[in-house]
């Protein structure tokens, strides 16, 4: 199965969700700059990324421009945004991500994820 890469500013919700992931059988790398995330995706190393799941706010760079930097070269990788401002999720519209606002139900973030790698698998396959 591939790796999720979680990008968030904040080390204890990375080192939280990377142990909710392990727990669900999910491995993870972890960025908590979305310039050294996106030089990850880029990389040969990137091609065990199957998915993204990144915080919204975050200082150098928010979600929204690391997504449309993201997509400008992999239109497809599942990416799961996770904020707690509910009206964050407009500037994503067209950035075909899934958005999800906390606090969220571990069991429901875990299978999204499971689905969003089973559907990249699929496309990848096909």
């Amino acid at each position: 199965m591939k790796h999720v890469l979680l990008l968030d500013d904040d080390p204890v919700q990375l080192a939280v969700r990377q142990l909710l992931l392990r727990r669900g059988g999910i491995e993870s790398h972890l960025a908590t700059v979305a310039d050294d995330a996106l030089t990850l995706l880029r990389s040969e190393s990137g091609q065990a990324i199957g998915a993204v799941i990144t915080d919204h706010l975050m200082p150098s760079m928010d979600g929204a421009e690391f997504v449309r930097r993201l997509r400008s070269f992999d239109q497809w990788i599942p990416v799961i945004v996770v904020s707690g401002l509910p009206d964050a999720e407009t500037e994503y519209e067209g950035l075909n991500v899934h958005f999800l606002t906390k606090p969220c139900e571990p069991e429901d973030l875990i299978a999204l994820i499971k689905s969003a790698l089973d559907d990249r698998s699929d496309r990848v396959s096909a």
